[in-house]
């Protein structure tokens, strides 16, 4: 019998309050990880507010967990006892599909959510199928490795799926969470980077992170000067945007692409797009094998999201400070059973 520890909320946007729970005996391609570190991201705030008409109640949130694996099930191979893995959005797969037989885990019919009809990683083990407990390189820290598993992989995902090259020119609308991650990767996959952003203190904050350049999205001569440029845009934002003005900016095969997600349809003219051969898309997250090569990559070249720390005894405090838009850039809450 294992018992879990964890923080729930009993109703949409109460508070996070001790929920202790039962796991089922370990079986099969299980595994259950000892959980050190677990990102906040807005799509906990999501859920717990029950803002997709999703979310069963007690409420564990977390899905960018990492830890240590504590147990595995009988048929689970590749992974040990003592081992450090992450934990991201999805938390198993039904490996027969032909999306999981052709790699595209993520794509896959009926996937689990580590926080949807289950509990997650706001507690001090969390239990997942094999296949999504990735490996932590060496060279990736514990502390900082949990959002690469949700922000991080949403960002990194486009450019392999979209074979984004490093002579490429690519804008990035909204440095934040996500942003400030797809900034470092871009940089250093080789792009010319441009950040956009309505802040002005960000501007050189930005750069520190591998802006080439940047773009006040306030400025009419700033737009006059980017229209035509780009590759590709993405948007990591999760508002309306001027989409009109957003498509002028590409040059010809140029792509907008999506990761944040409007609150309203976003309105495009297809005689914008088609005179231009532009396109228009968006991505979730990504597959065990793109998070792998994510991970090598960060240890590669150093990227790693830059945190604020919480005792998960704060949990109630980090989403408070998570909802008051004062974190730089993700929230990270410690394990303090």
């Amino acid at each position: 019998m294992t018992i879990v520890r964890a923080f729930a909320a009993a109703e949409a946007g109460g508070r996070f309050e001790r929920f202790d729970y039962e796991l089922p005996p370990l079986a099969g391609d299980n595994v259950d990880i000892d959980v050190e570190y677990c990102g906040v991201c807005h799509s906990d705030f999501s859920m717990w507010a029950n803002e997709w008409r999703r979310t069963h109640y007690p409420f564990v949130g977390g899905h960018e967990v990492v830890g240590r694996v504590r147990a595995v099930g009988p048929d689970v191979k590749g992974l040990a006892v003592g081992q450090k893995v992450g934990l991201g959005w999805f938390s198993r797969s039904d490996l027969t599909t032909n999306e999981s037989l052709c790699g595209d885990h993520n794509l896959s019919p009926g996937n689990e959510g580590t926080i949807i009809g289950r509990h997650g990683g706001f507690a001090d083990i969390v239990r997942c199928q094999a296949i999504w407990a990735l490996p932590l390189p060496d060279d990736v820290t514990l502390e900082a490795a949990g959002p690469l598993f949700c922000g991080g992989i949403t960002v990194f995902n486009p450019l392999i799926q979209f074979d984004v090259k490093p002579v490429d020119r690519v804008g990035v609308i909204g440095i934040g969470g996500l942003g400030h991650l797809a900034l470092q990767f871009l940089n250093k996959w080789g792009c010319e980077v441009t950040a956009f952003t309505s802040t002005a203190d960000k501007a050189a904050e930005a750069k520190s992170f591998g802006a080439t350049r940047t773009l006040d999205s306030r400025n009419p001569d700033s737009w006059k000067e980017a229209y035509g440029r780009f590759d590709m845009l993405m948007s990591t934002v999760a508002v309306d945007l001027d989409w009109d003005r957003l498509i002028r900016t590409l040059r010809p095969r140029g792509r907008l692409h999506l990761v944040g997600v409007s609150p309203s349809p976003v309105a495009l003219r297809s005689a914008q797009l088609m005179g231009n051969q532009l396109s228009y898309s968006s991505s979730p997250l990504g597959a065990p094998a793109t998070t792998a090569k994510m991970l090598e990559f960060c240890a590669r070249h150093g990227i790693a999201p830059q945190i604020e720390v919480f005792q998960m005894s704060k949990i109630n405090e980090a989403m408070a400070h998570l909802h008051d838009g004062k974190a730089r850039y993700r929230v990270v809450l410690k394990n303090d059973f």
